[in-house]
């Protein structure tokens, strides 16, 4: 989202898309007009109310305002100094600056809106939700200075000495920079919402001066998703149960006793099932160079491991499309796409990592089985639920919510769990949107699902590079946009090209 002229409609599924997957939401201006601001705060109004948030939005849009006002204001001190030809980091020159700064400003406006924007400096607004808090930002392209910083705290600090905006109105009467009035009612309001100034942060990175502001996600919201989640888990008796010829193979290969002819013997006794493997160990998500004409010949292209895995995909696929409508087509289409980056990812990037490597494919797979399971279950078991959610209380939007994706990494887990997948499969679903969470031993492969679940959604439009976890992309080496997004066009050609898991 970036500044334009004309007005602006406030994209809603992209704002649904960031708070399902737990990635920011950025819109950035230079001079900061009425109808950029207004947009602004109707973002954050319609963030927050997806969030169920509905009593902050009043209290954080007079936050946002002063904020960005603040942000502003530095922006245009830059470039008054440099004009003026004042350093604005020396004590002498900035007290200069300062005497006539606001009516300078004030007085033509405009032209050093435009000085600002030729500078390139900008005000950035930044929504995230993730783990339970919801983060507002707002940051400018500018260091503060040492003066500035001292400031801003000690209005952080004036304002413990009111307990309404009213008091403070009144017992501040100065108007110059130093008094802070707007600050002061900011953290006043904050307060009002339960907050105290440790939700308020100041920090500069990067050439950035970033002011942030730190909620804990309404606690009835998160006790309620987690309510209806498990009640799903509970009832899902009547779904289909995991096939009991691929549990009973998965243990075979899982006992160390197990002969690799017993195994590939066992298989190959399927036909049906046989026939399904080979198609998937010989589609071009695993590029052999020569087509396996048996299990004993796949066995050994890619491991006892990847047999397993490949199994247990099978078998899902198997019972979840059973359930999926010829609408829910799209569901699967990104699940097999995720799958095809997953593996291919980490055939290039992991290649001293066997393990992870044969675990790719199915975590990217599945990553999104809560998804698909809860949009393909039958219309009476959904209502069932919505029954249950509503005899404890749960409101109407809450569960809303989770059918259009909100937690389905916790509920692919749990399902995940009930279905008794191997345990860092299950962690990988559960924490694929998240992957800083994710156990130690699971964390760059839920990591690489996470990134091949943001390039499937980056190719297809629904975000931005900006969204991407900057940790993960170092974490596998990405140098900037360029690079993903030539890797992101040889890979989406390649699935494109095969058709895979159509």
């Amino acid at each position: 989202m970036a500044e334009q002229k004309k007005k602006i409609t406030v994209d809603i599924a992209k704002i649904k898309m960031a708070i399902r997957a737990g990635i920011p939401l950025s819109i950035t201006t230079y001079t900061l007009p009425k109808d950029m601001e207004d947009y602004m705060n109707s973002v954050l109004a319609a963030f927050l109310d997806e969030l169920n948030q509905h009593h902050m939005i009043e209290y954080l849009t007079y936050c946002l305002n002063e904020l960005m006002t603040n942000s502003k204001k530095a922006n245009t001190k830059r470039v008054y100094f440099r004009e003026k030809n004042l350093d604005i980091n020396n004590d002498a020159d900035y007290a200069e600056g300062m005497k006539d700064f606001k009516v300078h400003t004030l007085n033509n406006i405009n032209y050093y809106l435009q000085q600002q924007k030729a500078a390139g400096l900008y005000i950035k607004l930044v929504l995230q939700t993730r783990n339970g808090k919801i983060k507002v930002e707002v940051r400018n392209n500018t260091d503060l200075t040492i003066n500035e910083y001292k400031r801003m705290h000690d209005k952080l600090s004036r304002a413990q000495q009111y307990t309404s905006p009213d008091q403070a109105f009144s017992q501040i009467l100065d108007d110059s920079e130093g008094a802070g009035l707007g600050l002061i009612i900011m953290i006043l309001m904050l307060e009002k919402i339960g907050l105290t100034e440790e939700n308020f942060q100041i920090v500069c990175e990067n050439g950035e001066t970033i002011t942030r502001i730190i909620l804990p996600l309404n606690e009835t919201t998160q006790k309620n998703i987690a309510i209806v989640s498990h009640e799903f888990v509970k009832v899902i008796d009547e779904l289909p149960q995991f096939p009991e010829s691929i549990s009973r193979l998965t243990n075979l290969i899982n006992n160390p006793n197990s002969k690799l002819s017993e195994i590939a013997a066992t298989i190959s006794s399927d036909v049906s099932l046989t026939t399904d493997l080979l198609k998937l160990v010989n589609s071009a998500t695993f590029a052999l160079a020569s087509p396996c004409r048996g299990i004993a010949d796949a066995v050994k292209m890619i491991g006892i491991g990847g047999i397993r895995n490949l199994l247990l995909s099978v078998g899902s696929m198997s019972e979840l499309k059973k359930l999926a409508p010829e609408s829910k087509k799209a569901l699967w289409s990104h699940a097999h796409k995720v799958a095809f980056f997953s593996y291919n990812l980490a055939r290039n990037f992991c290649t001293d990592d066997p393990s992870l490597q044969e675990d790719s494919y199915i975590c990217g797979l599945l990553h999104d089985m809560g998804k698909l399971i809860f949009n393909t279950a039958r219309p009476e078991l959904v209502e069932r639920i919505r029954k249950i959610g509503s005899d404890k209380g749960v409101p109407m939007n809450t569960f809303e919510k989770l059918v259009a994706g909100v937690n389905h990494g916790e509920l692919g887990a749990l399902i995940a769990e009930k279905w008794n997948f191997p345990e860092n499969i299950i962690k990988v679903i559960r924490h694929h949107h998240e992957p800083e969470l994710a156990p130690q031993e699971v964390r760059k492969l839920t990591s690489l699902v996470y990134l091949s679940d943001m390039m499937v959604h980056y190719v297809d439009h629904e975000v931005d590079f900006y969204q991407f976890d900057k940790d993960v992309i170092n974490m596998f080496g990405l140098r900037g946009e360029q690079q993903l997004s030539k890797i992101c066009d040889r890979l989406s050609s390649a699935f494109k090209k095969n058709n895979v898991g159509q």
